[in-house]
């Protein structure tokens, strides 16, 4: 389903800021690296020059901005506004929103490169870039022109921040039972109720709410905006994480939360299906994170194993070396194929959609993290050592595997 990309994929406005990169010095490295190993790991097999230029641009980004700063951000559990508002300046910040109000215009095939280049930098903080890049789709999706041109301009700058609340103290993979309410009140809404493990929440400033605005079921289910500062509106603690360090998690409470009707995004009942929507396109973003996680794994575990010693040789030159490599590289790449596949499908309004994203999901999230645990263990001792950024990819992409629906229910 992969296919070849006009040069309408190349938007503004990622467009200029394409003409002036630089050489492609870091994806030449990169791949001068890998071929050492197995030329078909390449991140670049198989895209076109645009997407190419995509990818190096995020690649360059990564490198320089992010990857320095990580383990920083990590340990003091820093939340790097500057930096990803500097993502957005490149066009990463509406990546596949409508040019109408200011979104990037690419397709989900361009934003899974861009996730997969930017986790090599930092896992965490893409993460969060691709849940705000979801909820920006969602309002230029379906929010009315007034809230489109009111939010996307703002979220495409990351001037405003976004976070998406669905899950509930008490309802996670069964979202349809979510019991957060909003009553109507003349011509407000009223919510009460609390939603949980939401990445942003304190910190950022648009909420998109799934809430029971009617019957139970899916069909009660709507969407509403909340902005930070209504009165009602309050944050649980800053919760402690082994990974996602980078972003803040907390409980979001409503208490008598009072909001117009008109933030009701979608039409009302609309919630539980622009939800499931929003998440087909988040589920291969977080699948395109792992990605780039256990790219950047693999490339440190083998640059090492050349240069680490064991018994007089190095551990390059062992056999069971080599066969994990090779065994970890064929899961990486065909975890790329699904991906790459599913965004395609997701483009193309594929009768398959849901299925796809949810095997691309379930697929790279278990194998990429079982791929980073072998790079870890190559290190041996020195894979368990905060110096080096295979344990921070290890603690980051474990929860991949439960977020974006767990991979059971997938």
């Amino acid at each position: 389903m992969i296919g070849t990309l006009s040069m309408r994929v190349l938007r503004a406005p990622l467009l200029n800021t394409l003409h002036r990169c630089q050489p492609r010095h870091n994806i030449k490295a990169i791949r001068s690296s890998i071929r050492t190993l197995v030329t078909s790991i390449d991140p670049s097999h198989g895209l076109t020059e645009e997407q190419l230029a995509i990818q190096e641009l995020a690649t360059d980004f990564a490198v320089k901005e992010m990857l320095p700063n990580m383990a920083e951000w990590d340990e003091k559990e820093y939340f790097p506004v500057a930096t990803m508002r500097a993502a957005a300046a490149l066009g990463f910040g509406a990546i596949y929103a409508t040019e109408d109000f200011g979104g990037t215009g690419l397709n989900r095939l361009d934003a899974s490169i861009i996730f997969e280049a930017l986790s090599r930098g930092c896992t965490s903080t893409t993460a969060y870039i691709s849940i705000h890049n979801m909820c920006a789709w969602m309002i230029d999706h379906f929010g009315n022109p007034s809230q489109r041109e009111q939010w996307v301009p703002q979220l495409a700058s990351m001037e405003k921040f976004a976070s998406y609340c669905l899950t509930e103290p008490g309802s996670g993979s069964d979202a349809a039972s979510l019991s957060t309410s909003a009553k109507k009140d003349g011509s407000d809404l009223v919510l009460n109720g609390s939603k949980a493990f939401i990445s942003g929440g304190g910190d950022t400033d648009v909420y998109l709410v799934m809430c029971r605005t009617g019957s139970d079921g899916p069909r009660g289910i709507s969407c509403v905006l909340v902005e930070k500062g209504t009165p009602g509106l309050s944050f649980g603690k800053k919760e402690k994480k082994v990974g996602w360090n980078s972003q803040p998690t907390r409980m979001v409470i409503f208490e008598d939360c009072r909001i117009p009707a008109s933030n009701i995004i979608g039409n009302e009942g609309q919630g539980f299906n622009i939800a499931m929507k929003g998440l087909n396109g988040g589920r291969i973003n977080i699948a395109s994170c792992s990605l780039g996680a256990a790219q950047a794994s693999i490339e440190n575990a083998a640059d090492h194993a050349k240069v680490r010693k064991q018994f007089s040789k190095p551990l390059a030159s062992f056999q069971n070396t080599q066969f994990r490599l090779a065994e970890m590289s064929t899961e990486v790449v065909a975890s790329r194929l699904l991906v790459r596949n599913a965004a395609v499908a997701l483009q193309e309004d594929h009768p398959d959609t849901v299925t796809l994203c949810s095997m691309a999901k379930y697929y790279a999230t278990e194998k990429c993290f079982q791929v980073i645990n072998e790079a870890l263990q190559l290190y041996g001792g020195y894979g368990y050592l905060k110096d080096y950024p295979v344990q921070q990819y290890l603690r980051d992409c474990r929860v991949h595997m439960i977020l974006e629906g767990t991979n059971e229910m997938h």
